[in-house]
């Protein structure tokens, strides 16, 4: 068997594997660019008091406040998971999910944590 049948294989084989899955791979791309807001949403019901508390703990903004704000990101990530997913005002979808990115921030004052943004740091360059 010689290159040339060897390379006609593989294309007859990756051509017949994209026709069968050509209609599923644009949703598992989107279902993986979202996965980290997916994840942490879940992640957000089920630990619901602890966010909670945390955030009252760190910022003294009272229980109302605090629930006020874990329920507006949760509701803002599983929101923009399901808009980006269903390929709806998937634009807006985007700059909701930016701003919730933003306002974790802030809220959890991850931008002035010396100590997670350089193990940020470490792990984005070790995966280059």
């Amino acid at each position: 068997m010689g290159q040339n049948d060897l390379m006609g294989t593989a294309e007859d084989f990756a051509d017949q594997f994209l026709r069968v899955t050509k209609q599923y791979l644009p949703h598992v791309a989107r279902l993986c660019l979202i996965s980290t807001f997916l994840e942490d949403g879940i992640r957000m019901w089920f630990q619901w008091s602890e966010q909670r508390d945390y955030i009252d703990s760190t910022w003294s903004c009272g229980y109302l406040l605090a629930s006020s704000f874990v329920f507006l990101n949760l509701l803002g990530q599983l929101t923009g998971c399901i808009l980006v997913l269903s390929r709806n005002f998937v634009q807006y979808a985007c700059f909701g999910l930016f701003g919730i990115i933003a306002l974790q921030t802030i809220a959890y004052s991850i931008l002035w944590d010396l100590k997670f943004l350089m193990r940020s740091f470490r792990t984005s360059w070790a995966r280059r």
